[in-house]
């Protein structure tokens, strides 16, 4: 299987290790990832602002790129999953969006938010199957307790998203049971960190992060997972707790033995 790869500048600087466990994962399970030539930042964030066009325009031409080759656009970061997938959906319902996106890209031709937008997470469920990633499994993770942290960006808005139910997801202790592990349900595993604040509100942030930490520690978490390298940041940083935070690629691939033994810089 060969998909359109968007990897997102985070994974070329401080979360190289959620790419290269994505990719090692991907390996073991024959899914080629192909990364669109001369990507640029998705942008960070899907601003709603109406007429702000230029800082989408670079989402817009790697789900282009993705189309041509009749491929679907994966990604793993939630912030990058986030905006290509709003931006897809933007150039799908609002005509006036798609006109004035394809006027600034008339030179590379119109695009029409056709190509299907997975995230790794949606990949391994629904094109993979957990069943057969059970298959792959040579080191089933027995006697771990895991909290499968979600954030705000993978499932909201859940319109548009469609990941998982926005109140109650499963996805993330789904794969957690397929590599023998044992998912740990928490309050707060759908609740912001506090990310997007740390810089403006410190205090706010410490509270977010620290509620998460001890909802997940309360309900007897060993470890919790991310797919969000801010999440993880913030989660580390102010979320006044012991509980390491990993991110879930790093888990599978430790389940399907191709783990390195030590952390990527």
């Amino acid at each position: 299987m060969n998909v359109t790869y968007f990897p997102g500048c985070t994974l070329k600087t401080k979360a190289k290790d959620l790419d290269l466990y994505t990719r090692k994962v991907a390996e073991v399970l024959g899914v080629t990832l192909e990364e669109p030539e001369n990507w640029q930042c998705c942008g960070g964030v899907f601003s709603m602002a109406k007429d702000e066009i230029a800082s989408k325009l670079s989402s817009v031409r790697a789900l282009a790129e993705a189309g041509k080759k009749d491929q679907m656009l994966v990604s793993v970061c939630s912030a990058c999953h986030n905006v290509l997938k709003q931006t897809n959906h933007a150039m799908q319902t609002d005509s006036d969006f798609a006109l004035r996106v394809n006027n600034y890209m008339a030179a590379e031709g119109p695009y029409d938010g056709s190509t299907r937008v997975l995230h790794f997470l949606e990949l391994l469920r629904d094109e993979i199957g957990f069943d057969r990633l059970k298959e792959k499994v040579v080191n089933p993770l027995k006697g771990k307790k895991i909290a499968c942290y979600y954030g705000c960006l993978l499932l909201r808005p859940g319109k548009v998203m469609q990941m998982d139910d926005p109140e109650n997801p499963s996805i993330m202790e789904d794969l957690v049971r397929a590599i023998g592990a044992e998912p740990v349900v928490f309050a707060q595993r759908n609740e912001c960190c506090g990310g997007y604040v740390t810089m403006e509100d410190p205090a706010l942030a410490v509270k977010k992060s620290s509620k998460v930490m001890n909802s997940a520690e309360n309900n007897g978490a060993d470890l919790m997972i991310t797919a969000c390298p801010l999440c993880r940041y913030n989660l580390e940083k102010n979320g006044e707790s012991d509980l390491p935070v990993v991110y879930f690629t790093e888990l599978l691939a430790e389940a399907l033995g191709v783990k390195e033994d030590h952390d990527v810089e």
